[in-house]
């Protein structure tokens, strides 16, 4: 597989997440739950960063509401590796409530550090636990999905193949 560092963005949510992870694309491992039971719900999530290829239709600290849907969707680091993912800013969604607040209540798996999507080093493939596909139209439950999507298209135009 050639690396992913020279590609344009990339983005992938639930279980290609945990590939990505397992192949060592993208930092840390998904575990099961917390609750040991697979959790289909809306959740909120909190942006953490915008200056990324699929987050710059957002606003920094804006509160999204999005489905999961996953048995294994716990975010493991060890304290080294989260420290330098925190000083990278490579957190680019975490798990909180409806007003923007994190809380365990608010993080649906025990995430370390509520973690719902992060980046790899080159800032060019997201891995995220919810699923903003299923987040793209008022009768699905929200529209809050529409941003990825619009930030990739938005960036898309800045990748040179």
């Amino acid at each position: 597989m050639d690396s992913p560092r020279k590609a344009g963005p990339f983005w992938v949510s639930a279980t290609v997440f945990q590939i990505l992870c397992e192949a060592g694309l993208l930092p840390g491992a998904l575990v099961r739950n917390d609750s040991l039971r697979f959790e289909s719900k809306d959740i909120h999530l909190r942006v953490e960063q915008t200056d990324t290829p699929f987050t710059s239709e957002y606003q920094k600290g804006q509160t999204l509401r999005m489905p999961i849907a996953h048995g294994e969707g716990n975010y493991e680091a060890d304290d080294q590796l989260l420290e330098e993912l925190e000083a990278e800013k490579r957190v680019v969604f975490r798990y909180a409530s409806s007003d923007g607040e994190l809380s365990d209540e608010a993080n649906p798996n025990g995430s370390k550090n509520s973690i719902a999507g992060l980046t790899n080093k080159s800032g060019n493939v997201l891995g995220m636990m919810p699923h903003p596909e299923r987040a793209m139209e008022e009768i699905l439950g929200s529209t809050d999905g529409v941003g990825v999507f619009l930030s990739l298209a938005t960036n898309l135009s800045t990748v040179v193949l």
